[in-house]
């Protein structure tokens, strides 16, 4: 059995035209970080579009490719707790299957973990990243880090960038207090990190909104009211 040090996840829903690209895409970026000693898990979650079947017969191909398959529709962040807690590597991580973070990063970021971080994240928000997207994505996300990082009192400058990298084993410690299943999940983890005094980098990243990317006012609502759920939970709850 081959030894597995980077375990890279991308989380699939209905991505048939994104995954041609995506995983072939991994493949090389993982061959030049962790030669021969990597796995790249495609959660699937309970997609209609063929997805499953396609990573089915690439996976028959190619070893280094599993489908980790559900028939219902988890949400993201259980998706990714499926993952993660059956991924192999030492170092798991993961990022959006429209590869909106250049793949440049990506031994920056397992890079991080292997020089002694328990998590590294890309942000948006730093003065040396490089971003496109429309005026309105912009503005929603600056307020809701901004909002993050008052109420929930962050440290960091984006937390909602689907590129992010742990320590497995530090990261299965911080799994069972998370209980944002969908896109909070990304926020809980790196504010739980932080009250556990995880040692967590922050890299500037080159990024692009993805085709047919909207925000809409009820996506706003829900993104507030979880950030003040979080705060509930970890100072009146103590949980």
């Amino acid at each position: 059995m081959r030894e597995i040090e980077v375990s890279a996840v991308l989380p699939v829903y209905n991505d048939l035209t994104a995954l041609k690209t995506a995983i072939p895409r991994s493949l090389e970026a993982l061959e030049s970080i962790a030669p021969e000693r990597f796995e790249l898990i495609v959660a699937e979650d309970g997609s209609t579009d063929g997805s499953a079947e396609f990573v089915r017969a690439y996976e028959t191909n190619d070893p280094r490719v599993r489908l980790l398959h559900s028939d219902e529709r988890l949400g993201r962040g259980r998706a990714l707790n499926r993952a993660f807690s059956g991924a192999n590597g030492s170092i798991v991580c993961y990022y959006d299957v429209d590869l909106a973070t250049d793949m440049q990063h990506l031994a920056e970021l397992v890079g991080a973990v292997r020089d002694g971080y328990d998590a590294a994240t890309g942000s948006r928000l730093l003065p040396e990243s490089v971003i496109t997207r429309s005026g309105g994505r912009e503005i929603a996300s600056r307020g809701y880090n901004m909002l993050v990082r008052t109420i929930l009192g962050s440290s960091l400058h984006d937390h909602q960038c689907g590129f992010k990298a742990f320590r497995r084993d530090r990261l299965l410690d911080l799994l069972p207090s998370v209980t944002a299943g969908h896109w909070f999940w990304d926020t809980e983890v790196l504010i739980r990190a932080q009250k556990n005094e995880y040692r967590i980098k922050e890299l500037p990243v080159r990024w692009r909104q993805g085709e047919g990317t909207t925000v809409r006012r009820k996506d706003v609502v829900e993104m507030g009211s979880a950030i003040l759920r979080l705060w509930w939970r970890l100072h009146v709850e103590k949980g």
